[in-house]
């Protein structure tokens, strides 16, 4: 791979973006120089209000002024923590409570398809100790504030004293200082408090080098927000390889922000599955130009092979580059590479850094030639990764009751992973999600996979089991999303649905229910809620039993 690469200089791209709803406007554009003093800027206004290593929450959209306001509370010292907008008050005052957050930068309201939806409102309830509150659109703030609130423009107006341009000295501290402190999806009790130090942020950065080959020249664009771990991963990919940052202010899901990714000349597309499969069956990409587009990405959850070729066929069959982590790692632990052959929905190698092993039931290491399908076992040393969490023991949570390897203790990580005959990774979901069909272990994603493709009716299916309250054998059930404008019988889907399992799994395995559903519990990072699925299972099996 050629590092002979050109140096960002201060007239260089920096961030572009487009708001939702200017879709034949120009794309704005900001450069290095023009970030650096904005940076600087909120930097200074902090250091008014606030003591160096006091914890400042972000909870608004992933726009250009989230990204400045992130960059500036690392540059100055403060301890970052980034918390999704879609979250409820009480997840939000939980982050609050957890990080022993001193105050938060929101937004008034959330703007999205031409409707605003309160954000101010929810922040108030989560009772922060002081917010800084940016209008979503004009110049004044649409809400009224507490009394220990700030508007935007009083904050930034706290610093118009100082002689322009305005500086600041970032402050230097250790390498495991905590630079951000991210949360797990807190499925059950209090999310994990994940701490980022000065090496988390270069660990993601890194990955992108070397497996996105992501340099100077390249605009990097994946809707996302700063509250999931690939907020912080996609600024600081940019930013440390010298990219540049696309961001589109408002929803992914429409034609508005495919003509932003053709107009930003964007080069290389991040993608969830389901953000994908959205695309394909709406047909709202159609005779859009991705032509600049060198790679895609895709991660959250596991891709489906169909969607994948329909996507790699929107810039004329580029590679999609898998990706596999967690929060707790900084990065990903399983990725593609361009230096090696890809193929759809798969990964072709460990990231950089990382190790891993494949283990059996009984807890013993596949050798590493043989294709196999079991839970991922990860080396302990991994660059980037946590070792201490702010309200759990890391101990008891990453390593309590993993087997030894070779002289290691290995790290837990909770995924299901398939290595094919041809080496190749295929995921599995997670270890909790397996399921016990007719006396034989099989993963969820297995089945959905299967269902995906047995009716023409089918947007996405999730698969899972659940004993019934008398006791017996787990039942499978189907629950089903349909595409738009489709109507079908949960009867007439349960027998395509185990036709279709029979033949291409298992002739064994029988599907007990099907439940149509209008859209599928998700957290805020997009991942399937099977566990919320499976207590509605369990409550109408329970149901079932009384008649």
């Amino acid at each position: 791979m050629s590092t002979n690469y050109p140096r960002k200089e201060d007239n260089s791209l920096a961030v572009v973006w487009r708001d939702e709803g200017c879709d034949d406007s120009q794309v704005n554009q900001m450069t290095l120089k023009e970030l650096r003093e904005q940076v600087m800027l909120v930097a200074n206004a902090l250091d008014t209000i606030f003591s160096k290593g006091d914890a400042i929450a972000i909870d608004m959209p992933m726009t250009v002024k989230a990204v400045i306001i992130y960059l500036a509370i690392v540059l100055a010292g403060f301890v970052v923590v980034p918390i999704a907008d879609s979250f409820a008050a009480k997840e939000i005052a939980t982050r609050l409570r957890v990080s022993r957050s001193k105050a938060v930068f929101t937004q008034d309201f959330i703007v999205r398809g031409g409707q605003k939806f309160p954000l101010y409102s929810r922040v108030v309830d989560a009772d922060p100790a002081k917010a800084i509150v940016i209008p979503a659109s004009g110049k004044d703030v649409g809400v009224q504030l507490r009394k220990q609130d700030l508007s935007w423009n009083d904050f930034v107006n706290s610093v118009n004293h100082l002689p322009r341009p305005i500086s600041c000295s970032p402050v230097y501290l250790p390498i495991d200082s905590t630079t951000s402190i991210l949360f797990s999806s807190g499925t059950t009790g209090d999310p994990k408090a994940i701490p980022w130090t000065q090496l988390s942020p270069i660990r993601g950065a890194a990955d992108w080098w070397a497996h996105g080959n992501v340099k100077p020249g390249d605009v990097f664009c994946w809707p996302t927000n700063l509250g999931w771990m690939l907020g912080p991963v996609l600024l600081y990919s940019c930013f440390l390889t010298g990219a540049t940052l696309a961001l589109y202010h408002g929803s992914p899901l429409g034609r508005g922000f495919g003509k932003f990714v053709q107009d930003a000349g964007v080069t290389n597309l991040g993608t969830v599955p389901s953000l994908v499969k959205t695309w394909k069956n709406t047909l709202c990409m159609e005779g859009l130009e991705w032509t600049k587009i060198t790679s895609f990405a895709s991660t959250g959850e596991a891709s489906n092979i169909d969607d994948d070729l329909w996507l790699s066929s929107r810039a004329y069959y580029k590679p999609i580059v898998e990706v596999c982590g967690g929060t707790e790692l900084a990065s990903s632990y399983i990725q593609g590479s361009l230096e090696q052959p890809q193929a759809f929905g798969a990964f072709s190698t460990a990231s950089m850094t990382t190790g891993f092993v494949i283990l059996d039931e009984n807890g013993v290491p596949y050798p590493r030639d043989q294709s196999c399908i079991g839970e991922v076992g990860l080396f302990p040393r991994h660059m980037g990764a946590t070792d201490r969490l702010l309200n759990a023991d890391h101990e008891e949570v990453y390593f309590k009751g993993m087997p030894m390897y070779k002289g290691m203790k290995l790290r837990r990580h909770g995924d299901i992973i398939k290595r094919t005959a041809g080496g190749y990774f295929i995921v599995q979901g997670r270890a909790d999600d397996t399921m016990n069909v007719g006396g034989i272990k099989t993963s969820s994603i297995e089945i959905e996979r299967v269902c995906d493709r047995a009716d023409e009716s089918v947007l996405e299916t999730a698969a899972v089991t659940a004993a019934p309250a008398i006791g017996g054998p787990e039942q499978l059930a189907i629950f089903v999303v349909l595409k738009k404008g489709f109507n079908s019988e949960p009867d007439r889907l349960k027998k395509q649905f185990s036709k279709a399992i029979q033949m291409n799994l298992n002739p064994l395995f029988k599907v007990n229910f099907v439940k149509i559903v209008p859209e599928f519990p998700r957290t805020s990072s997009n991942k399937l809620l099977r566990r919320v699925l499976r207590d509605q299972l369990k409550c109408d099996l329970h149901i079932q039993s009384k008649f």
